[in-house]
């Protein structure tokens, strides 16, 4: 199975997508801050990230830049 990280504010669409993306079998966790985001992003190994840009905390392109310098996951 693929590991999915769903990183985005909105608590109803992080549940949608991962009740979508289970069916599809992927693992899906999600972040609903950057902060948290970025710590699950780099300790976690996931085969794919979303990113809202509009984000607590660290918003989501910072976030990105940040994510970069340890992980390349698409």
């Amino acid at each position: 199975m693929k590991k999915l990280l769903i990183i985005d504010d909105d608590i109803e669409l992080c549940n949608l997508l991962c009740e979508y993306f289970s069916g599809e079998n992927f693992i899906c966790q999600t972040a609903n801050d950057g902060c948290d985001g970025l710590n699950v992003a780099q300790n976690g190994n996931f085969d794919l990230i979303t990113l809202d840009v509009m984000l607590p905390g660290i918003d989501g392109i910072s976030l990105l830049k940040e994510l970069r310098k340890k992980v390349d996951t698409p």
